[in-house]
């Protein structure tokens, strides 16, 4: 048995090319993940998981196909290169597919500068406990949370290995840290709830878990009372801690599966402003401590940073090989792909240009109107960009929130409404999308 991760996707690639591939990739991730949840003081439920999963892609002619599996014997990996064979003799015929040009593979790449994993042990299944017990007594130790639905801590590990038939091969290890909290004030009908939690790269980098609970309880405490707000055209301020769902929308917009199919609202858009003069939206997959930032792609080019929209302009695609070679176009470096998928393309680190005003300053500035705090449901068009979800917040009068607001629509339409966006200074910088709060003026609100 391979023992392994690169040896693990060479013997996938050897055993493709006795299978009779043309070409082939291989990706092996070995995982290892804790999770802990606790209620009302004691241990509800505890998981552990761990093992290895390989995935291989084999090309022959402009036709590919991908298995996977979590056997790794050698008998297994010779029967998953001849079924991914027998399946690409029947797969439909792709132009646009194939591997990376050996002269522009990632070569030399610095893993241990990007921080990507915590040296630390794996911390003990009792501090995660004892981390989601303190949580949940910081929380309740508010008046007026009657419960606090579920406070969890985790902790998970990953190995990833990446090797092609062109001569790639290269990996890197993972970590990440969570813990959250989720408290309810109210009973019966007259419940609410609401959450915070941090998760990070390096446990060193975690808030308390006092600090995580209080502020959890906080924010249920403020949603008491809630209620539909009016009805009618008004300002809506998207808080920081969702403001980045809005910015999520115009990234699914440019990316190049939606934009090859003709279904993006953004589809005639390249080199035409998108955003206000003066915001440009960044990538960089080189942040440090960063759970999405990485050396290389999943096809193995190297990647670096590079502007989505700059001064208001949208200048990129988001691409992978495939859709670059189908749009004309080069890759962007941003395949992503998992065991038993071919790549696609996927965003990682993204940055929003932050503005000059605080939040509070951007609510004065509104006036009246809704601060949103979390968003339930969606209902958007890819093609057009009509935009219609589910809200909740506060209604703001004066500048200031006067009362909590629930079971409401804000609707608009996206293109109209990220031309007008106006950005506060409050995106939390250690996250992977760093993202202020917005306010978008002239949106439809449905309450009562």
């Amino acid at each position: 048995m391979a023992e392994t991760l690169d040896a693990l996707t060479q013997a996938l690639l050897d055993a493709a090319k006795r299978a009779g591939a043309d070409a082939a990739d291989a990706m092996a991730v070995d995982g290892t993940s804790v999770s802990i949840d606790v209620r009302q003081g004691t241990l509800e439920q505890a998981e552990r998981a761990e093992g290895i999963d390989i995935g291989l892609r084999v090309l022959i002619g402009q036709r590919q196909a991908c298995v996977s599996s979590s056997d790794v014997k050698p008998d297994t990996i010779a029967q998953m290169a001849e079924r991914a064979v027998a399946m690409a003799k029947e797969a439909p015929e792709d132009p646009h597919i194939g591997l990376a040009d050996p002269g522009d593979l990632a070569r030399d790449w610095d893993v241990a500068a990007l921080e990507l994993a915590d040296p630390a042990d794996e911390p003990d299944p009792a501090a995660l406990q004892e981390a989601a017990l303190r949580a949940e007594a910081a929380a309740q130790s508010h008046a007026g949370i009657s419960q606090v639905q579920s406070s969890s801590a985790g902790y998970g590990r990953r190995r990833i290995h990446l090797s092609a038939s062109n001569g790639f091969s290269g990996g890197y290890t993972r970590t990440d840290n969570g813990l959250s909290c989720v408290p309810i004030t109210g009973t019966g009908s007259e419940m609410e709830r609401d959450y915070d939690g941090d998760f990070r790269v390096f446990a060193s980098d975690m808030r308390s878990p006092e600090e995580i609970g209080h502020q959890a309880a906080t924010r249920a405490l403020e949603r008491a009372g809630a209620r539909k707000p009016k009805t009618g055209s008004f300002p809506v301020l998207f808080d920081e801690r969702i403001s980045s769902s809005l910015i999520g929308h115009l990234l699914a917009a440019s990316n190049g599966t939606n934009i090859a199919r003709g279904a993006s609202w953004l589809r005639d858009a390249m080199d035409q402003p998108v955003l206000p003069d003066g915001l440009s939206l960044t990538e960089n997959p080189h942040r440090k401590r960063m759970p999405s930032s990485k050396p290389f792609d999943a096809e193995g080019l190297p990647t670096a940073a590079r502007d989505i929209v700059e001064d208001g302009v949208l200048k990129q695609w988001t691409l992978d090989l495939a859709h670059a070679r189908k749009l004309g176009l080069h890759s962007t470096a941003n395949a992503a792909r998992g065991t038993s998928a071919p790549p696609s393309p996927s965003v990682g680190n993204v940055e929003l240009t932050q503005g000059t005003h605080s939040r509070e300053d951007l609510l004065k500035e509104m006036g009246t109107g809704l601060l949103v705090t979390s968003m339930i449901g969606s209902t958007i068009n890819p093609t057009t960009g009509d935009y219609s979800r589910g809200a909740a917040g506060f209604w703001v009068e004066n500048g200031e929130p006067v009362y909590a607001v629930n079971e409401c629509t804000i609707a608009g339409n996206l293109r109209d409404m990220l031309r007008r966006i106006i950005p506060a200074n409050d995106a939390r910088t250690y996250l992977s999308r760093v993202v202020p709060s917005l306010l978008v003026e002239g949106m439809t609100l449905a309450g009562d």
